[in-house]
C-alpha cells in the first residue's frame, strides 16, 4: 500500500528530478510543500501528477475564509490527492476551504485536511508562548482542532503519530509526518517516531523526509520505511 509519503524539501526542481530518478517505477507519493511551490509554482504540480506521482500539495492555508475559498479552488484545479488548511483558522475558513475545492473543475476528490498541532511544537510550547490552558496538552488540543475538522467536512487531519489512534477513534485519517526512521537524528521536530511506532498508532499515511532524502541510499531508506509501515 502506498501510504509513505516523501515530503520533497527540496530547494530546486533540478534537485528534485534528480532525485526522484532512482525511484523510476516506484512512484511513491511526493509531498510537495512550501519551499517547492513558492520557487516552482503550480507548473511543477502538474508535471508530476503528469508523470504518474499522487500528490500532498502542504501549504497549510491560515486566512479569513473568503480568501481560502478562492485560494483553494486555485489549488483544486491541479488535480492533486491531498492538500491542507490549519485547523486553527476555524470551522467556518475550513468550510469555506472544502467549498473551494468542490467549485473547481478538479477539486472534488482531492482530500481535504487541517494541521493539528505542528510537530515542532512541545506542551512547553503550547503553554508558555501560545498560552493554551495547562490543564489541557498536546494530545488535547489536537483532538479539540479534529473535532472542529470533523464538523467542517474534512477528510482528516495532519498530526503526530501519538494522536493518530484518537483520529481513527474519530473517523478520520491522519496524515503523520516527524517520521524518523531508527537512529537518525529527530533535528527540529520535537514528537517524532518511527514508521512501526506510527503504524501501532493506527496512523493512515506517514511523511518522511530526511530519512528518505538524507540518506545514502535513498530508494532502500524508502522501501525500509514501506516495509516497516505495512
Amino acid at each position: 500500500m502506498n501510504n509513505v509519503i516523501i515530503a520533497c524539501d527540496f530547494d530546486s526542481k533540478e534537485k528534485l528530478m534528480n532525485f526522484l530518478k532512482d525511484f523510476k517505477g516506484l512512484n511513491p507519493y511526493l509531498k510537495i510543500g512550501m519551499e517547492m511551490y513558492y520557487k516552482e509554482g503550480p507548473s511543477l504540480v502538474r508535471e508530476l501528477k503528469n508523470l504518474g506521482f499522487k500528490i500532498f500539495l502542504d501549504l497549510k492555508l491560515h486566512d479569513i475564509p473568503n480568501t481560502v475559498k478562492k485560494a483553494m479552488k486555485q489549488i483544486g484545479e491541479l488535480g492533486v490527492d491531498i492538500t491542507n488548511v490549519h485547523a486553527e483558522g476555524g470551522i467556518e475558513m475550513m468550510r469555506a476551504a472544502r467549498e473551494g475545492l468542490n467549485e473547481s473543475q478538479n477539486g472534488k476528490n482531492t482530500k481535504l485536511i487541517a494541521v493539528t498541532v505542528l510537530t515542532s511544537i512541545n506542551e512547553d510550547i503550547l503553554h508558555n508562548e501560545l498560552l493554551v490552558d495547562k490543564t489541557y496538552n498536546v494530545a488535547d488540543a489536537a483532538s479539540r482542532l479534529a473535532l472542529n475538522a470533523k464538523s467542517a467536512g474534512l477528510d482528516g487531519v495532519v498530526c503526530s503519530s501519538f494522536e493518530a489512534k484518537i483520529m481513527s477513534d474519530l473517523g478520520l485519517i491522519s496524515v503523520c509526518p516527524g517520521i524518523r526512521l531508527k537512529g537518525d537524528s529527530s533535528q527540529d521536530q520535537k514528537r517524532v517516531a518511527t514508521p512501526s511506532v506510527a503504524k501501532e498508532n493506527h496512523a493512515t499515511f506517514i511523511v518522511v523526509g530526511r530519512s528518505i532524502t538524507g540518506s545514502l541510499n535513498p530508494v532502500e531508506a524508502y522501501k525500509k520505511c514501506l516495509e516497516e509501515f505495512n
